[in-house]
């Protein structure tokens, strides 16, 4: 008999580790015990959840920054407590959410060039939950809404142009794990500790489906504990699972057909890892293309077109119950946006004013400083010249000194 192999695009995909000159080192990860990932990556930033005596923090360093991190790198530093999610947010790559053990949300803005200095002043901070709050995610769609999760079993939707907490779900009975957002933001789906996991409508405040009785595939990987966390590329169906503590990373192919799942490889490394970050896709260098294996295909059908940066709502058509999908960018060298392209269409918001009143507030000192120093100048320039008219005069008589002088000696 003869045996068809299944088609995939990317049946032959492989991982690769960088050179250990593109890498990180010397980074103290946070030891909190937490189901977090402990990273979030962007196309211009890393940031890393880290020890820190007297609350939380984490560090914030450019991509191309490698090498050797000092102990003294400034942080994000101003939560009570350990930070234990961070989130970079989707429509603005200088804009990252954190949230702590201090029950808070912290919302920064991150320089253009990193920080060179520690930042403790959060453009907002939001405060609703009565416990920790462990779970944060910016809507996939709409610009400025904010979710969250705490160990009081809450699940908080935030409005971020009127910092209020405009949606508050109360149906889970004990710890939530997991939380995300579908494809266009319409929905969300829970992993609870009761073994349930959940879809809900936020805005109708109700829960569309858990049924839990029939898996549609279940597979085996192996006898470890660990809890395995899952990344889900849509553009490709692609689903990595790593499990902290563990050496490897398996990927996987979703399809519309059983058996559903389709294993495709795995990728060891020699060391264990602690989190992971999943860096969006408008970030790779599809130039050089990073599925090594696949270079000599036609590109389009490696990449397809990805969500971009502008959002296609804003926070307050959402909570007025408009959807839409996400606005797609093309992965062509020749499409992806630039630098002053990215974040073209968001649109000035109470988040967005306080980034321009901070740079306000900046350029303000700037003038002022400026300003102290022509006066100081003029200052410098005054004494110079009574200074000159000083010497000038003293010139004279010592020039009259000397004629009275000549005049005795004749």
């Amino acid at each position: 008999m003869r045996r068809f192999v299944r088609v995939s695009k990317y049946r032959h995909v492989f991982g690769q580790t960088v050179k250990n000159d593109q890498c990180y080192d010397d980074i103290r990860v946070s030891k909190v015990t937490w189901d977090s990932h402990f990273c979030a990556v962007n196309p211009k930033f890393v940031a890393i959840i880290v020890e820190a005596s007297g609350g939380g923090a984490f560090l914030v360093i450019p991509l191309h920054r490698t090498g050797r991190i000092d102990s003294s790198h400034p942080t994000v530093c101003g939560h009570k407590g350990p930070v234990l999610d961070i989130a970079w947010c989707p429509h603005n790559d200088n804009i990252i959410a954190s949230s702590s053990d201090d029950c808070s949300i912290k919302i920064w803005e991150i320089p253009e060039n990193g920080l060179h200095s520690h930042l403790e002043e959060p453009l907002l901070e939001l405060d609703y939950h009565s416990k920790k709050v462990g779970i944060i995610s910016w809507h996939p769609v709409a610009s400025n809404i904010l979710l969250s999760a705490g160990c009081d079993n809450l699940i908080v939707i935030w409005n971020l142009d009127t910092q209020e907490a405009q949606i508050e779900l109360d149906m889970h009975p004990d710890l939530i794990y997991n939380v995300c957002w579908n494809f266009n933001g319409s929905l969300i789906c829970t992993a609870c500790k009761d073994k349930t996991v959940r879809v809900i409508d936020p805005r109708e405040n109700k829960i569309i489906a858990d049924n839990m009785e029939e898996p549609l595939a279940t597979l085996e990987l192996d006898v470890a504990s660990g809890v395995l966390l899952p990344f889900y590329d849509p553009d490709s169906n692609i689903i990595y699972l790593y499990g902290k503590g563990d050496t490897m990373i398996r990927y996987y192919e979703y399809t519309n057909e059983e058996p559903y799942v389709h294993y495709i490889s795995t990728f060891s490394s020699s060391s264990t890892q602690r989190g992971m970050g999943f860096m969006p896709k408008r970030g790779l260098n599809v130039s050089k293309c990073e599925i090594a294996r696949f270079y000599f295909f036609f590109q389009e059908d490696l990449y397809p077109d990805t969500a971009g940066p502008e959002p296609a709502l804003e926070a307050a058509e959402w909570f007025e119950g408009k959807n839409a999908n996400p606005i797609f960018i093309s992965l062509k060298p020749e499409h992806v946006p630039t630098k002053n392209q990215e974040g073209k269409g968001l649109k000035k918001t109470i988040l967005a004013n306080k980034v321009a009143k901070k740079t306000e507030k900046s350029s303000s000192a700037n003038r002022s400083d400026a300003s102290i120093s022509e006066i100081k100048f003029q200052e410098i320039l005054k004494e110079i010249q009574s200074l000159t008219d000083l010497v000038s005069s003293q010139e004279k008589r010592i020039s009259q000194l000397e004629e009275k002088i000549a005049e005795i000696t004749k």
